[in-house]
């Protein structure tokens, strides 16, 4: 039996603890506020549940983009440098420059595991909006965790697109442990069409992936989701699946049992 344990901390910003290793997603940690993206503005209209210091070390930085500021910020990006490796997009390494380490779709890499072992994280494709937004919105990945007798786990990032689920899902799955970005974000960058998961989305990407347990991320803390955790709770009880959603409050963890890894 291996024990997976996820701690929400705030929007995009999780911790996920597996085999040894504590992997952090997408770190954001400043206050409430309008940050600018260009000529436009986005709101964050809830803090972090906890700041960087009280997270503690974390063995790598799982990074979906860094061209938005709900997804890294100006104290996320202070806490990114302190991290051994962040595992990003070929332009975010671009930008950024070390620790992060670009990972083009499909390309794995592999982090030692105390003891013994590693943990392979593969780069999978996302999209952050509907087909034709690629210019717009930059680009993004997803994760796959996985390694022999350990559970895998799909991190999504910022994609809206169920026919990458399905490719995802195909070539990867089937898994034990999703952890879906939600919200159905909307801008007027893309004004016609959802740049993130919505909630029936994401109850459908459930059973695409044939995942036991989905914890939610980034539905919530920031004025343009237009879908929050009551609308996830009603689209997973519509599909059948509310056994299988994990909705925390922030600073909540979940401790998630998988007998078989697959």
């Amino acid at each position: 039996m291996t024990t997976v344990e996820i701690t929400y901390i705030g929007g995009p910003t999780a911790v996920i603890e597996l085999a040894g290793l504590r992997l952090l997603t997408d770190p954001t940690f400043d206050a409430p506020g309008a940050y600018p993206v260009g000529s436009r503005e986005l709101t964050k209209t809830t803090g972090p549940a906890r700041r960087p210091d009280d997270i503690g070390p974390v063995d790598a930085v799982l990074l979906s983009h860094d061209q938005h500021p709900d997804n890294l910020d100006t104290s996320g990006r202070a806490h990114l440098k302190a991290a051994p490796v962040a595992l990003s997009t070929p332009s975010a390494e671009a930008r950024l420059g070390a620790p992060v380490r670009a990972l083009g779709p499909w390309e794995r890499v592999e982090l030692p595991l105390p003891g013994d072992g590693v943990l392979h994280v593969t780069a999978v494709p996302a999209l952050h909006g509907p087909v034709g937004s690629e210019a717009l919105v930059g680009e993004v990945t997803g994760f796959v965790l996985s390694g022999d007798d350990l559970p895998k786990v799909y991190v999504s990032g910022d994609n809206a697109s169920l026919d990458l689920v399905r490719e995802i899902a195909r070539r990867e799955g089937p898994f034990d442990i999703a952890v879906l970005f939600a919200g159905a974000a909307r801008t007027p960058l893309v004004p016609d069409a959802p740049l993130t998961l919505t909630s029936a989305q994401a109850a459908e990407a459930a059973r695409i992936l044939g995942a036991r347990h989905v914890v939610p991320l980034h539905f919530e803390h920031w004025a343009h989701f237009t879908e929050d955790g009551p609308a996830l709770t009603k689209a997973f009880a519509e599909a059948g699946l509310t056994e299988r959603l994990h909705l925390l409050a922030p600073g909540a963890s979940v401790r998630m049992s998988v007998v078989d890894a697959l």
